[in-house]
């Protein structure tokens, strides 16, 4: 595909994005269901990064729905309706995430580096994701927000109420549970 196809397709897309956004805000719910079905699996798939259980992701998932619904006439168009989703998601688990501070605070012991590894094939994206889940719950959101989601450290200390040292601390436990978990 020449890289003006691709333009060309890229601006269908935007096009019927912000056709689709329009009958949005006008209340159209059918609009709103197409939109729905084509980011409910990347809003979920962040969803279950960030809290690692399938189904706190899927009730997560739905309340970013819920809320992109009663909120829609906050989105600008300054980015993609999908950038203001993740928003949305990364904003709905940080705050499930800071009732459980005390998770990010753990002392190594608490991060139990001889959890079990089993063989990973590094050719199956999904032996990532699911050593991802294995994280707990400090480690796993920091990597999420950090390494997938391209935070700074300030950041994710401010939004997390930790501090940024916590931060850089969890990020190293979770590089080296991975590293330990996919080299076996």
């Amino acid at each position: 595909m020449t890289v003006q196809a691709i333009n060309i397709l890229k601006e269908a897309v935007d096009t019927v994005e912000q056709e689709l956004l329009g009958r949005v805000c006008q209340g159209d719910m059918k609009a709103f269901e197409l939109l729905y079905k084509r980011e409910s699996g990347r809003v979920f798939a962040l969803a279950l990064r960030l809290m690692g259980v399938r189904a706190l992701a899927e009730e997560l998932t739905q309340e970013v729905f819920v809320l992109a619904w009663r909120k829609i006439e906050q989105f600008r168009g300054e980015s993609k309706f999908s950038t203001w989703l993740y928003r949305l998601t990364t904003n709905l688990a940080l705050d499930r995430l800071r009732l459980k501070k005390h998770a990010f605070e753990s002392n190594t012991a608490e991060l139990d580096e001889s959890f079990p590894a089993h063989h990973v094939d590094l050719d199956n994206v999904r032996d990532i994701e699911s050593a991802i889940q294995r994280l707990p719950d400090g480690a796993r959101t920091v990597l999420v927000l950090y390494e997938i989601e391209g935070h700074s450290h300030e950041y994710i200390a401010e939004s997390l109420g930790i501090a940024t040292g916590t931060s850089k601390a969890q990020l190293h436990r979770a590089k080296k549970l991975l590293k330990q978990w996919l080299s076996a």
